[in-house]
């Protein structure tokens, strides 16, 4: 996709994002979204929009890789499963970013739409966009906890996986108990290539 195509279907995206801030209207589901990869880059064209989506969960219920409860309806009113767009979940209560996610910019939020970053990726003023680093040595500890809650994610859906109500709840809207396993096995194994990495 070209670049300023990829810039107009962002501003659609933080457009649709502003839609979900009435779902529940007390406590909205979706409370910010950020763009980070390729297009912070300028590249032209680019493969797909990398986004990340913060939700109002727990990190329990949010790990690396996975689809929350919840986010069903997300990817389809946000027209996610359309292509073009690669996407991922974080809690509310942890940082954005993480080795996956580098220097993510938000492009929205429940203050609205952040006009001023969209305008700047439109005239391509890529330093204009301010981005999300971590302080110094803080990467290192949070990948150390995402990948103990990973863990503890990947035994609960083992240990869960024949079970039948479990298998019953996690079924519906073209995903299975095998996605959600699939899922945490993946989320871990990326963690743990992480941190053997920064071991080595």
């Amino acid at each position: 996709m070209r670049y300023r195509r990829a810039v107009e279907r962002l501003r659609m995206l933080a457009e649709a994002c502003e839609q979900t801030r009435r779902v529940p209207v007390d406590e909205p589901f979706l409370r910010e979204a950020y763009v980070f990869g390729a297009l912070l880059d300028g590249a032209d064209p680019i493969e797909e929009i990398e986004v990340v989506f913060v939700l109002n969960l727990p990190p329990e219920e949010v790990t690396w890789g996975s689809h929350p409860p919840g986010t069903a309806w997300l990817v389809d009113f946000l027209r996610l499963d359309r292509g073009g767009v690669a996407f991922w979940w974080r809690s509310h209560q942890d940082p954005v970013g993480n080795p996956f996610i580098r220097g993510p910019v938000r492009f929205w939020s429940l203050d609205g739409v952040e006009k001023a970053v969209l305008d700047a990726l439109g005239e391509r003023r890529l330093d204009l966009a301010r981005r999300v680093a971590p302080a110094a040595g803080q990467e290192r500890a949070e990948a150390a906890g995402e990948l103990r809650t990973a863990l503890e994610h990947l035994r609960a859906v083992h240990g869960s996986y024949w079970d039948r109500r479990w298998r019953r709840e996690h079924r519906g809207l073209g995903r299975y108990p095998e996605h959600h396993l699939w899922e945490a096995v993946q989320g871990y194994l990326d963690l743990l290539d992480v941190q053997d990495d920064q071991a080595g």
